[in-house]
């Protein structure tokens, strides 16, 4: 790939820094609150279901899955949830929204070695004002050229991002942890992608099509992008 891209997109979450794991803590901690209705592994399968009905409404992010939450409760104690158990979910969604943002391994070395050579631009998903928080709070703002933070990850999206950035598809690499939202689309547009693996991902982002692993790359440390571009 080398001296063959001029921009290179990195994706946000559990690519630069920690957030899955913070959902899942925030989940097992709900799971808790509701244990006096249902076990867990049932109330795990009804916030998913809650959250896959809710997704076109709400968007990604934090505040959706507190509403998630709180539906879901409601709906699974017959609505005999209490005020103050409410008050507890509400509380767990405030915790995750102000967790701090704890870089992943070797991120700023990476944007620092490579911000001479190419111009970098952030491209996430989510929640506006969540996102614009992270990313204050990362302090990684000083190595990118545009913020995109989109409603989802499709094709069409990155197509939009392609043409305001003023270059064609093979002038842009993304680099990122979900085949989903960070690897199919790009290449189904005709540009490069570079799959970092996270150890924990979210159910939704495993729901993809088959792919052919020839046609991107997958490095299992941020650090050996340095090798490929």
């Amino acid at each position: 790939m080398k001296n063959k891209i001029k921009i290179i997109g990195f994706d946000a979450d559990d690519t630069l820094w920690v957030n899955e794991p913070l959902y899942r803590e925030t989940e097992n901690q709900f799971c808790g609150i509701l244990s006096p209705y249902f076990p867990e592994n049932v109330t795990n399968k009804e916030l998913f279901k809650t959250e896959m009905q809710n997704l076109e409404m709400y968007g990604y992010g934090a505040k959706g899955f507190m509403l998630s939450m709180i539906e879901t409760a409601l709906r699974i104690s017959q609505n005999k949830i209490t005020p103050g158990e409410i008050n507890q979910i509400i509380n767990l969604g405030k915790d995750l929204l102000n967790q701090p943002v704890i870089l992943l391994d070797d991120v700023e070395e990476v944007l620092k070695k490579l911000q001479p050579d190419y111009k970098l631009i952030l491209a996430t998903k989510g929640d506006l004002l969540d996102q614009e928080r992270k990313l204050k709070k990362s302090g990684l703002i000083k190595y990118f050229h545009h913020i995109e933070i989109m409603s989802d990850k499709h094709e069409k999206n990155y197509s939009k991002l392609i043409h305001h950035l003023d270059i064609e598809p093979h002038d842009f690499v993304m680099i990122g942890n979900s085949i989903k939202s960070d690897i199919l689309p790009v290449i189904n547009i005709g540009s490069k992608a570079i799959h970092v693996p996270y150890h924990t991902t979210w159910q939704h982002e495993n729901d993809h099509d088959e792919m052919d692993n020839s046609k991107f790359v997958t490095v299992y440390k941020l650090i050996e992008v340095l090798n490929i571009l």
